[in-house]
């Protein structure tokens, strides 16, 4: 399966390295003014948050391109293939909103721009299944869930050790208390023997 992942991650990804770049290179006034759909509404958001962050469309589409090229070769190199997919989704949402809202279009150009939705949206599904393959590997939260269970069996049978130890340690400390108080009272007795005999020996 390894070969077929490395040729359709670099099938999935060659469409925004390309495109990216030719975007870095000119983004073109249609595609600015396409993206103003999204950009004009985050840009009071960008001002809030700070004023030194760029807010033109431009610059944002810039930006993008920028993010799909270089998550693009990280998928189709094999680098941090999930967050690198999970990436060019996030950034594949708005730019299909913005791009081609074939409900917003006269009815002529309606059919066109549907398909290139419906290509996006594919593009977006092979994404989100880059984003989520483990390549047969146990996933984070099957890891984590499994460490946490073998913490708790092992924090388990180190309190039923301890509990046994413990256990053990009162039980020898009851038999030694026995043969101790045997041994007094044995070396009582012959005391008092020993005493009772010398009482009847003549002076």
């Amino acid at each position: 399966m390894k070969p077929v992942r490395t040729a359709a991650r670099a099938m999935l990804a060659s469409i925004f390295v390309i495109s990216g770049v030719r975007v870095l290179i000119k983004p073109g006034e249609a595609r600015v003014q396409a993206a103003r759909r999204v950009t004009d509404r985050l840009t009071p958001l960008l001002e809030k948050a700070d004023p030194r962050l760029p807010s033109d469309a431009e610059t944002l589409v810039r930006l993008k391109a920028g993010a799909d090229v270089l998550a693009g070769l990280a998928l189709a190199t094999g680098r941090f293939t999930r967050p690198a997919a999970a990436v060019l989704a996030a950034g594949l949402v708005p730019t299909t909103y913005a791009g081609h809202p074939f409900w917003a279009v006269p009815k002529d150009r309606r059919a066109d721009q549907q398909i290139h939705f419906l290509k996006n949206l594919g593009l977006l599904g092979g994404l989100l299944l880059a984003a989520a393959d483990t390549e047969g590997e146990p996933s984070l939260r099957y890891r984590a869930g499994h460490a946490v269970d073998r913490s708790q069996r092992e924090l388990s049978h180190a309190v039923d050790r301890s509990q046994r130890r413990l256990s053990q340690a009162v039980d020898r400390s009851r038999r030694s208390a026995r043969r101790a108080v045997r041994t007094a009272k044995r070396e009582a007795k012959i005391a008092a023997l020993s005493a009772a005999t010398a009482r009847k020996l003549p002076g």
